[in-house]
């Protein structure tokens, strides 16, 4: 089978094409012929040797993938050849195969196809505990969404509608981006790259600050969407796509019985409920039409490289989406 793999730390030209065996399938596992690879930015960071944990090499990256059960191993008991399935695992998703452990599966519902399902183990399952689990969003509370039209963000806009928010701020680089986190339900917009866009945030509020806020940038952004909070207020850090640190002063937080919460989605995976759960209901939302997925780019296994320096060029809004055989097939 083809397969993307890197055999050393870099940029997206260490993303080479490869050919070797199709996986072995354990006795727990499918074998998965896949259709659509999500790109995240976790990618990346596997690439760069930057990522939370080591990766090894030759490593081949891909955490998001859906496609058609081939072959189940001898101990799987809730799927078949020929069902339509998505998994958020490991690694390994930019190949033609995977082996999958049937506990990390979720059966794609009809209609839903497979590059908008693609979009939802990683991006949506993180917006969904963002707000849900950790963030722990009240009806009526407000919302404070930072990169509001990306793959996350847009997500995260429409979802906490869906819970009852009573109002979303959305931050974004570009007029075009905040216009798109508009068409996601968003109803205030703040461009983040202006001086002074958290004192926006709290005119916003009435000077009472938000209720949740997602932050996955770290630094400054960090030390600002902290100045957005109300009292009360709970800040979910999801990400440190800067780079830098993000020194916090617990005092702060005690003044306004404030929380800093971490989150980090392998650990929601451990609870086998819990993460088929929020699978189901985001698979039923786009299903029904309460969630619209943005497919912000398609691209052919081969053109890897290429979909990743999209996304860390910034130059894309939504889902970028790989491809197999895949095309317009649900």
């Amino acid at each position: 089978m083809k397969a993307i793999q890197l055999e050393q730390y870099g940029g997206p030209e260490v993303l080479q094409l490869v050919k070797i065996d199709k996986p072995d399938v354990g006795n727990r596992d499918v074998l998965v012929e896949i259709k659509a690879i999500g790109v995240n930015y976790a990618d990346v960071a596997r690439r760069e040797g930057k990522y939370v944990v080591p990766t090894p090499l030759p490593f081949i990256p891909g955490a998001e993938v859906a496609g058609v059960i081939k072959e189940v191993g001898k101990d799987v008991k809730r799927f078949k050849p020929g069902m339509r399935v998505v998994s958020l695992i490991e690694s390994a998703g930019y190949s033609e195969y995977a082996a999958i452990p049937e506990m990390t599966l979720a059966p794609i519902p009809d209609g839903v196809e497979y590059r908008d399902a693609v979009a939802l183990p990683l991006q949506g399952q993180t917006a969904y505990h963002i707000l849900k689990t950790m963030g722990r969003l009240e009806k009526g509370e407000t919302v404070l969404v930072h990169a509001a039209a990306g793959g996350v963000g847009a997500i995260a806009v429409q979802l906490a509608k869906l819970f009852g928010a009573g109002r979303v701020i959305a931050t974004a680089s570009s007029e075009e981006k905040l216009a798109h986190a508009k068409n996601m339900g968003a109803d205030h917009l703040v461009n983040y790259t202006e001086v002074g866009w958290e004192s926006k945030v709290r005119e916003l509020t009435d000077g009472k600050g938000v209720d949740v806020a997602l932050e996955m940038v770290g630094g400054d952004i960090f030390r600002k969407t902290l100045k957005c909070l109300a009292p009360f207020g709970r800040m979910v850090v999801f990400g440190a796509a800067s780079g830098e640190r993000s020194p916090m002063d617990a005092g702060e937080l005690m003044q306004r019985n404030q929380s800093v919460v971490g989150f980090f989605l392998p650990q929601i995976m451990k609870n086998y409920e819990v993460y088929q759960n929020s699978f189901k209901e985001l698979l039923d939302y786009v299903r029904n039409g309460d969630l619209q997925l943005t497919i912000g780019g398609t691209f052919d296994l081969e053109e890897a490289a290429e979909a990743q320096r999209q996304l860390q060029g910034r130059k894309t809004m939504g889902k970028l989406v790989l491809t197999t055989s895949y095309k317009t097939e649900s």
